[in-house]
């Protein structure tokens, strides 16, 4: 009889860590658009008042953000120095495959980056960097809006599933 009570428990529980779980996934890509905005502001600010070569900027941009992001766009900069691929957007998808841990939603948004360096003069290059960031700022809106009420119901519903379970295999 105490084996069921354990089990029950340990159901209760693995169901409310995979509640967690999401939690964290969601407060990781929260985190991980911050630092894509901060490196979009300080590209932006580079090629305005600077005019940085686009492999600089970008090894600068991973050292500016550090992070999950840094090692992204430092192999990006690796890449476009070696001449790889004729385009960024190749470059950058070749990056981005090399790095599967990255949410959908920062790789979309980093290959619509890709797409818009180094493809136009200087107010296009602006102007896709403002268009990028205007986007993470959505998604980031998206990701912060009610966070409070959706995590505490994630758990909920995380701990109720568990608790389904043990009624099922009582």
């Amino acid at each position: 009889m105490t084996y069921k009570w354990v089990g029950a428990v340990l159901v209760v529980l693995g169901c409310g860590g995979c509640g967690l779980r999401m939690v964290a996934e969601q407060t990781r890509q929260a985190g991980l658009l911050r630092q894509l905005l901060q490196g979009l502001e300080f590209m932006e600010s580079q090629l305005q008042y600077r005019l940085t070569p686009l492999p600089e900027l970008c090894r600068q941009a991973a050292g500016e953000v550090g992070g999950s992001l840094g090692p992204v766009l430092r192999e990006l900069a690796q890449r476009l120095d070696g001449g790889e691929a004729p385009e960024v957007s190749a470059c950058m998808t070749a990056v981005l495959s090399s790095h599967g841990e990255l949410p959908g939603n920062l790789r979309r948004l980093l290959y619509q980056l890709g797409k818009s360096l180094g493809r136009f003069d200087l107010p296009g290059q602006i102007q896709g960097l403002r268009t990028v960031r205007s986007a993470c700022q959505q998604e980031r809106q998206r990701l912060e809006e009610n966070k409070g009420e959706r995590f505490r119901s994630i758990q909920t519903l995380a701990c109720c599933a568990g608790a389904a379970l043990v009624i099922l295999f009582a």
